[in-house]
């Protein structure tokens, strides 16, 4: 089993934010996969699915985007998964708006919802996609 986390932040002031890229990447997955609606699950919204014989869950937290790491936690622990089963899908205003940069294992960098994560389930060694939102401009 994978679970893919999106991370962003719950509400409507949020919702199309590019610091919800996340988010808007996981709603874009769930549709392209055919996989279930959106629900509450553990303090989340979850879609579940098949890529191929592997089962996912398409997972976004509904903490704020800094306390991620408590959600990844607790299903990690909930579906026994070993980090490399974990995948984390998050915005990274060090990079180009679009650009998109997969890491298998690395720090957290100046994101704080993976500082969370890497914090409460005390290791790096698992796969992230880093979601270009660019720097905001001056002012």
């Amino acid at each position: 089993m994978k679970l893919v986390f999106g991370l962003g932040n719950p509400g409507k002031e949020y919702e199309n934010s590019i610091h919800n890229a996340g988010f808007l990447a996981l709603d874009r997955l769930s549709r392209l996969l055919s996989f279930t609606d959106f629900n509450r699950h553990k303090g989340a919204l979850a879609s579940e699915g098949r890529v191929g014989a592997e089962k996912v869950l398409l997972v976004k937290p509904q903490t704020f985007m800094n306390l991620s790491g408590k959600c990844v936690l607790e299903l990690a622990a909930f579906y026994k998964v070993e980090e490399t089963d974990i995948i984390v899908l998050y915005d990274d205003v060090d990079l180009d708006l679009g650009a998109v940069r997969i890491r298998a294992r690395g720090s957290a960098g100046t994101h704080n919802g993976m500082r969370s994560i890497i914090g409460e389930i005390s290791t790096q060694n698992f796969p992230r996609i880093r979601i270009g939102a660019g720097r905001p401009p001056k002012g």
